[in-house]
């Protein structure tokens, strides 16, 4: 299933809450890269909450957040025009509400 993603780019819309983009001016190999350690920092997360390894846990947290932080979905918004960061937001509390809410069958 894919997410409607807002017409700037910007974000894509799961369960009406806005979710910032992966930064498209990454280079594929350096995004490919990046995601997947993301994905090895997610299941180091699972592997940390099944085994209950508070401190294994904290690692796994720190590195999917430094991912995500490298991809540009958090931290530091990737845009330089001075916009506001919308990120976790509800579409309908945000300038993209008028789009979203012309979307049909919104995820």
């Amino acid at each position: 299933m894919r997410y409607p993603v807002t017409p700037d780019g910007r974000y894509f819309v799961v369960r009406g809450r806005l979710w910032r983009t992966t930064n498209p001016a990454l280079p594929e190999q350096t995004r490919a890269q990046l995601t997947s350690e993301l994905m090895t920092a997610r299941r180091a997360v699972q592997t940390a909450n099944r085994s209950g390894d508070a401190i294994a846990l904290r690692a796994a947290r720190a590195a999917v957040d430094a991912a995500k932080v490298a991809l540009g979905e958090r931290g530091p918004v990737w845009w330089s025009d001075g916009a506001a960061d919308y990120n976790r937001h509800l579409a309908r509390n945000t300038p993209y509400a008028s789009w979203y809410a012309g979307l049909d069958g919104s995820p």
